[in-house]
């Protein structure tokens, strides 16, 4: 089985990013009644103007597995960040890549981002109905629930705050 690469996703590959992450949240089924937010999934030029959109690929093959955004507080996409916390948003992997590592390593990649840019800790929000193996991964990492950061977007959308803290750099 072969390793699983991120690295910073390519223009050319923004259209393979958009259809990955549309499919992962569909699969998911947190695209159901929602008011536009697959049309803002696929917008992924945007989110690389004000973000880092990370696209984790198969070592081997070259084949996109997953993505994810890497924002800092202030910017567009951040949602519940602030000062010293850096933030990941829109993390999808491909339905029929899941299982590969891609989720862990995007994940990974943006804790690492975060330490060498000097943060305090990694930020993210999940929905409160989301699949819990999901959940999973995110504490299996070492994030933690903050209530405090819980927030609504929309009537019935409930998103759950999640921190993890970071080692001081160096």
């Amino acid at each position: 089985m072969s390793g699983v690469l991120v690295r910073r996703a390519e223009p050319a590959e923004y259209p393979a990013v958009a259809r990955l992450t549309v499919a992962a949240y569909e699969a998911d089924g947190q695209l159901k009644g929602e008011h536009g937010y697959g049309v803002v999934l696929a917008d992924v030029a945007t989110r690389a103007e004000t973000g880092e959109v990370l696209l984790a690929v198969d070592e081997a093959t070259g084949e996109a597995l997953g993505s994810v955004t890497f924002v800092l507080p202030g910017s567009p996409y951040a949602e519940l960040s602030g000062p010293g916390e850096a933030e990941f948003r829109m993390l999808a992997v491909d339905p029929a890549a899941q299982g590969r590592g891609a989720g862990v390593a995007l994940v990974r990649a943006c804790v690492a981002r975060a330490t060498d840019l000097g943060c305090t800790a990694l930020v993210i929000c999940v929905r409160a109905g989301m699949a819990a193996t999901a959940h999973r991964l995110y504490e299996r990492l070492g994030f933690v629930r903050v209530p405090e950061k819980d927030w609504s977007p929309l009537p019935g959308v409930e998103l759950l705050g999640l921190r993890l803290e970071l080692p001081p750099r160096g």
